[in-house]
């Protein structure tokens, strides 16, 4: 087999595949166009007939999909905001300054990543409700504010900032607060897109706490509306799969656009240190 064959044929199998992974959500996007009822036709369409956006208008004037997104916006750019900046800060913290157990508490938020988040939402449930968190966004936002995967993804990116350059500032009478203001900050840009990027989707995406701890339907994010839709809409095809563009399609241009830092980020923050 000849180089210029071997090309054309690995070209061919990854054009392939990305087509059948795409299929599913070019689909979804047709069927979102419908008409009432079209998908039910035997064999399903691939394309509508007459398309139209009827489906969406029902969403937002009766569905309530525009509460459900403005709940999804709220909550996600919040704990993003806060995750950040305090996943910054100590994943900074176990970088750069030294402190009495450092070392055993750096393990420890290490070794919480082996814990699966499942494990922890009945205790977590346990003790946001005594403090009047439960069916309110706190309680969606409180435990979200910092993750030991950022902590972590942090500090291997910080590791590689020069001691020299901190020092050289504590010298000039920058205090530690100036320190990471002015100084650090500004060189963990690349891993700050990255964990911005990576928090928001996972809040914007995550179904399985809010279903938890949100008891009340005016507080649902985009995915639990989604799912009370569902049940209300079982045979409403084409509802459904435009409720479905609207949770996917913001996410997916948001990845897509900021992917390249993303990856970056990410394969920095492995290889740091």
């Amino acid at each position: 087999m000849t180089p210029r064959v071997a090309k054309a044929l690995i070209n061919g199998m990854l054009i392939g595949g990305t087509l059948v992974a795409l299929f599913p959500l070019l689909w979804m996007l047709s069927a979102s166009l419908m008409q009432p009822g079209e998908v039910g036709a035997l064999p399903p369409p691939l394309l509508p007939a007459h398309a139209t956006l009827h489906n969406y208008r029902e969403l937002f004037l009766r569905a309530g999909m525009g509460r459900y997104l403005l709940n999804s916006l709220l909550v996600s750019t919040v704990i993003t905001t806060l995750s950040l900046a305090l996943n910054l800060m100590a994943g900074y913290a176990f970088a750069k300054l030294r402190f009495a157990g450092r070392d055993a508490l750096f393990k420890a938020v290490v070794g919480m990543l082996a814990i699966p988040a499942q494990v922890a939402m009945l205790p977590l449930f346990l003790m946001l409700k005594p403090v009047g968190l439960v069916n309110n966004y706190g309680g969606v936002i409180v435990p979200a504010m910092a993750s030991a995967f950022g902590i972590f993804l942090v500090r291997q990116y910080a590791r590689g900032i020069p001691d020299e350059l901190l020092e050289a500032a504590r010298i000039d009478g920058a205090g530690e607060l100036r320190i990471f203001v002015r100084i650090v900050l500004p060189l963990l840009k690349p891993i700050m897109v990255t964990l911005a990027i990576y928090t928001f989707l996972t809040a914007w995406n995550d179904f399985m706490w809010p279903l938890i701890v949100l008891t009340g339907q005016e507080h649902y994010t985009l995915p639990l509306g989604l799912a009370s839709l569902a049940r209300e809409h079982a045979t409403d095809t084409e509802l459904m799969m435009a409720g479905s563009v609207i949770t996917v399609l913001p996410v997916l241009a948001l990845f897509l656009a900021l992917q390249r830092y993303y990856l970056e980020g990410l394969l920095m923050g492995s290889v740091k240190g």
